[in-house]
Parts: structure tokens; sequence; C-alpha cells
């Protein structure tokens, strides 16, 4: 039997359902999501091993038109970089939406060298399905796809379908990692991650884009992993909706991090959180490098 490893783009627009697609291919969580739109911004790789082939999903950020920030193009930057490298594209679309970020998409696929799957996403809120296939065929149009694969990575349907496609177009050779690896992230990254997500589902419609997290501690002592993290925020008014009346809202984020850490690295975990001020920090390139945004 043939073993097939390679690298795979996710890549859509905003809130199209990446993340969520990643977390669905590979049985578990790596990508944070929430509601809000360009809730990923970073690229992260989630390593899929069966007995045919080792898939290297890569979650990307949201390509988008309007980057008008620095933390935008960032963003914009780090997922067109990501399909210099790549051996398939997985270029995922809702139905029956076509924006202007989708036709900056298809754009940046005219000069796509390497196969691209067409991925319909929630197909499961089709209020009738017989609108699926002229639907497919319509954006089978925009341009030459290699497979087109309509699914609910929110409701776990046709996702075997998907990893199908995407195997047949990964070259033949051995994998590239080991079996029981997940991800080249590291646990920080990690923790980061998971904290600014369970900020992005509390107060994500009062702070949604001004919030980032830095890790400051991370260590283990006495089998309890301590991590020390800084939220930082923009402005004033903003520190005091993270931190909420009495303290409230920052132990809620706090208490359900916890939580999740501790089932994702299978040990007890002593989270302590601060909530400090940096002004302009998502407009600001220097600053962004200096919170972890780079390339």
């Amino acid at each position: 039997m043939t073993f097939h490893c390679g690298y795979v783009a996710i890549v859509g627009r905003p809130n199209v359902g990446k993340s969520t697609l990643l977390n669905r291919a590979m049985g578990q969580k790596l990508s944070i999501t929430s509601r809000k739109p360009q809730t990923t911004r970073h690229s992260i790789l989630g390593v899929k091993t069966t007995d045919q082939a080792q898939i290297l999903y890569i979650d990307t950020p949201g390509l988008h038109v309007n980057a008008a920030k620095a933390m935008n193009r960032y963003m914009n930057k780090t997922a067109l970089n990501t399909l210099n490298d790549v051996d398939v594209v997985a270029w995922l679309v809702n139905p029956r939406i076509w924006t202007d970020d989708e036709q900056f998409m298809l754009k940046v696929m005219s000069s796509i060298k390497v196969p691209v799957v067409l991925v319909i996403n929630k197909i499961d809120e089709m209020a009738n399905k017989n609108e699926l296939l002229p639907e497919i065929e319509a954006l089978s149009k925009k341009r030459e796809f290699n497979d087109v694969v309509p699914l609910s990575a929110k409701k776990d349907i046709n996702i075997d379908a998907f990893e199908k496609a995407i195997i047949q177009y990964l070259p033949e050779k051995e994998a590239l990692f080991p079996d029981d690896q997940l991800t080249d992230r590291s646990a920080r990254f990690l923790a980061s991650e998971i904290i600014r997500e369970k900020l992005m589902r509390r107060v994500g419609d009062e702070v949604p884009y001004s919030m980032t997290v830095e890790i400051e501690q991370f260590g283990e002592e006495k089998g309890i992993t301590h991590i020390h993290a800084l939220i930082w925020v923009e402005r004033d008014g903003q520190k005091a909706i993270v931190v909420g009346k009495g303290g409230e809202v920052l132990k809620e984020v706090g208490r359900s991090a916890r939580l999740d850490m501790e089932e994702l690295f299978g040990c007890k975990v002593f989270l302590k959180l601060w909530v400090k001020v940096k002004s302009g920090w998502s407009d600001n390139l220097r600053a962004l490098q200096s919170l972890g945004y780079k390339d």
C-alpha cells in the first residue's frame, strides 16, 4: 500500500468555518473558534496520521479585502505565505454567499499551481437540499477545481469524503512527523490561544479585536503547570470590560480556560491572569512583533 504525506492549506474568508473544519478533521480541538470573524490570527498546523497518509493541515487566518490595520495586514500575509509551500489547497466557501473577499480569493487562486479542492461548508444550513447541486454547478464555473466537496464541519457531515479527496492529491512519501504528534505549536502558544478564545466568546461583542494574550510564565512544579498570562487591550474602558464588576468576567474566563488546558495538557493547571493597556498595539508593527505576531 502506498503512503501519502503532504501539506494542505485550509483557506477562505473570515468566519467561513476553517478552524471548525480543522478540529473536525483532526478529531479534536486545536484551533480556537468563536462566532466572531477573524478569530484565527496565526497559522496552526494539525498533523493527522492514518494508515494511508499523514495529512498536514494548516489552518490560516481569513483572507479579507479591507486590511486597514497592521493586524489585518499580518493575518493576510500569514495566509498568503502559507499558499507558497503546500501540496493542496482546500478553499472553503459557504452556500449562496459570494462577497468581495471571495472575489479576492478567486484572484489569489489564479496563480496557484497545486491542486485546489473547493469545499462548500455549512450545507446543513440549506433549508432546501435541492439547491445544493445548482450551487455546486455555479461555483464550479468560477475556476477549474480538482475536486468539489460539500460538507458541514459543525455537524460532521461528509468529513470522510473531504479527507479522501485530499489524500489522492498528496505526494507519495514517508511521514514527516511521529505518529503521535498532533501539532508543531508549543503548549505555551496553545495556552494563549485558549485564553483568547474564552475572551472572544465572553466579551467579543464589546472588545472583539483589541485583545491579545501574552504568556509571561509557563512552567511545572510538583506536577502542576503554572501559567501566568497578560491580557493586553488598547483602552482603559476595554480593561474594565475584560475585568468585569468585582473581577467577575476575568474569573469566569480564567476558570473556563483552566479547565480546557487541564484537558488538553493532561495535568493540573494553576492559571493567573492580568489585564494591561497598550494603546494602539493592533496597528503598530513593532508592538505586534513584541507580542508574538511574527512571520
